[in-house]
């Protein structure tokens, strides 16, 4: 006995398995373009770093000779940097770097963590106008505070000390705000469990908020340490003492006083920016990861 089968016309979902071909079409154009244009970006990024790398390799002749050439026709030489290095005491200006970006950059984890929690999850009263004047704080500019911080230093008898260097650079407006979004993210229920539970405020942010914020705050650690490393003004202003020199303001008391010496600056320059290339190379996967997650995209 025959049985007749009733076809039915297939339905085309919007968004269904026979979208995907469409997709995956798609997909391989918008991902080239964007390749391209990072190539681009790095091809940019990199033409004046090589420029200064192989000015730094050349003889100070080679260096200011024109027409300007890639690659000297005397050979590559070290000499720059050998007369820079011979020329300041840059293992103590690197250790007094290090150490204040390091301080700099603990500090201001746990204020800014500190602040950036209290104003997320606990009501109190001038919570909304500590949290606009933070907002307002970001666009001051820093050099507008160069005179009232000597002053403050000054009075407490700090200059000249490692206390003068640290102490005004510990406060980030914009990580308070970062830390500040990223801490709305993390689900109420799990310090509603443990406030039940009988944990207190601050053990709730050492053993659960914390650890759940690793990724945003090893992007702020490596942001602010950048920042404290590359920074010259303050500590230019706030130390006279050459053996309280961080790397950047020493490399600048060695410059040679016969004129513009493209080498020696070009090395300089290298010098001071090895630690931070080597910082971004271990940590760039924690910086990516940890802007991706800052909850801003939202905003």
């Amino acid at each position: 006995m025959a049985t007749n089968t009733l076809s039915r016309p297939a339905l085309r979902l919007k968004g269904s398995v026979a979208d995907i071909p469409a997709r995956r079409k798609r997909a391989p154009l918008s991902r080239i373009l964007a390749t391209v244009i990072v190539a681009v970006l790095a091809v940019a990024w990199l033409i004046p770093f090589a420029w200064a790398t192989l000015t730094a390799l050349k003889s100070e002749t080679e260096a200011a000779s024109t027409p300007i050439s890639w690659i000297p026709a005397s050979g590559f030489t070290l000499d720059a940097f050998t007369k820079v290095l011979g020329s300041g005491n840059i293992p103590t200006w690197t250790l007094n770097s290090l150490f204040t970006s390091a301080a700099i950059t603990a500090i201001t984890l746990v204020i800014s963590a500190s602040v950036a929690y209290a104003i997320s999850r606990i009501d109190f009263r001038g919570k909304d106008l500590l949290m606009g004047v933070i907002i307002a704080s970001i666009i001051v500019p820093p050099p507008v505070l160069i005179i009232p911080l000597f002053q403050q230093m000054q009075s407490l008898n700090l200059i000249d000390t490692y206390w003068a260097l640290i102490l005004p650079q510990v406060i980030h407006s914009p990580m308070v705000f970062v830390l500040k979004k990223f801490f709305d993210q993390i689900p109420r229920e799990l310090e509603e469990a443990a406030l039940m539970d009988g944990a207190s405020r601050l053990r709730i942010f050492t053993t659960i908020v914390l650890p759940l914020s690793r990724p945003i705050l090893a992007a702020v650690a490596i942001f602010v340490f950048i920042g404290a490393w590359n920074n010259f003004l303050w500590p230019f202003i706030a130390t006279n003492d050459s053996s309280l020199l961080t790397l950047p303001v020493g490399l600048q008391t060695i410059k040679s006083a016969y004129g513009i010496q493209y080498a020696q600056n070009m090395a300089s320059a290298l010098l001071a920016a090895l630690p931070l290339i080597l910082v971004f190379l271990f940590f760039q996967r924690q910086i990516i990861k940890g802007v991706a997650t800052t909850g801003l995209a939202g905003t």
